[in-house]
């Protein structure tokens, strides 16, 4: 039976109560009606995510508190400093905080695929959706409710894993092999992550509202999220104006600049990582507020 289905209750005066969740709003609970109706339904999407999010985040603890040390030891040990030694130690040390960097960032496209197959465009295609708004629930009411509840455990989930890694990057930088200008380094120390799961559930949300089916929903949101991040790691350095160095003094270049191969001597110093990472995220949010201004715009059309 659908979350949505009819639920009788009766209420103190002896009269019939007609709900159109059929969750069962928890007494004197926080949350009730539709929120509770999407958590009840999708459970399994969120005791995933949870779970992943928490895998993430415990390897990052991990590999700081504990591996760190056990790194060095090996080391220290390397017979006259061998430089292979050395690269197998840090690469275990560093390959494993770059991992779970990588599948949190690009976990936008399972958000994607999720909200187009799953959570929009499966409701719509089996009819779920059109009974929820025969039981006084409006399609505008239905779709804010759907997106509402996964966005705030992905804002909530997203920062926590931003500021985990950011502690865990910055706190051995000797054993770590990568640098800012990485493409998962560059999104999971700020915002961007966030902003990606955002757009990916705006995005997969748009796709179910106008395809009105599962899979054809699911692999158009994927498409579009990597068109989109694709295209914006491409261009990343264009976000903003580049530096150059002076012919007659030179620029002393280090690990932490990122240097364009462009022949002209232009660079980017690692203090442009925040405005280029914030005009990253406004770019990013604003393709999902587009998204969802079109999901609802569309809704609205075809329900009115």
């Amino acid at each position: 039976m659908s979350a949505f289905a009819v639920n009788e209750t009766n209420g103190t005066d002896g009269t019939d109560r007609t709900t159109a969740d059929g969750a069962g709003d928890p007494p004197g609970g926080p949350v009730r009606g539709l929120p509770w109706a999407v958590l009840r339904l999708h459970r399994a999407a969120l005791v995933v995510w949870g779970a992943f999010l928490l895998a993430a985040v415990g390897v990052l603890v991990w590999e700081v508190e504990i591996t760190a040390d056990s790194v060095r030891d090996r080391i220290a040990s390397c017979h006259q400093g061998a430089a292979s030694c050395r690269f197998e130690a840090v690469l275990d040390y560093g390959g494993n905080i770059g991992w779970a960097s990588t599948l949190v960032y690009y976990s936008f496209f399972a958000v994607a695929a999720f909200a187009g197959g799953a959570l929009i465009g499966r409701e719509l295609e089996n009819g779920t959706a059109q009974l929820a708004w025969t039981q006084s629930v409006s399609p505008t009411r239905w779709l804010a409710a759907k997106l509402a509840v996964p966005a705030v455990l992905l804002v909530v989930g997203g920062t926590v894993f931003v500021l985990v890694f950011r502690w865990a990057w910055a706190a051995n930088r000797d054993l770590m092999g990568d640098d800012w200008t990485f493409a998962d380094v560059f999104a999971a120390r700020g915002p961007a992550l966030v902003a990606y799961s955002l757009c990916g559930l705006a995005v997969g949300a748009l796709a179910g509202v106008v395809l009105r089916r599962s899979l054809p929903a699911l692999a158009i949101s994927c498409v579009a999220m990597y068109l989109l991040n694709h295209n914006l790691e491409e261009h990343r350095e264009d976000l903003w104006p580049t530096v150059s160095p002076a012919p007659t003094k030179g620029v002393e270049m280090s690990g932490d600049v990122w240097q364009l191969g462009d022949g002209t001597g232009r660079f980017h110093p690692q203090a442009h990582y925040w405005p280029m990472h914030l005009v990253e995220t406004g770019i990013v949010l604003g393709v999902a507020a587009v998204a969802t201004g079109a999901a609802f715009w569309v809704l609205r059309r075809r329900t009115a």
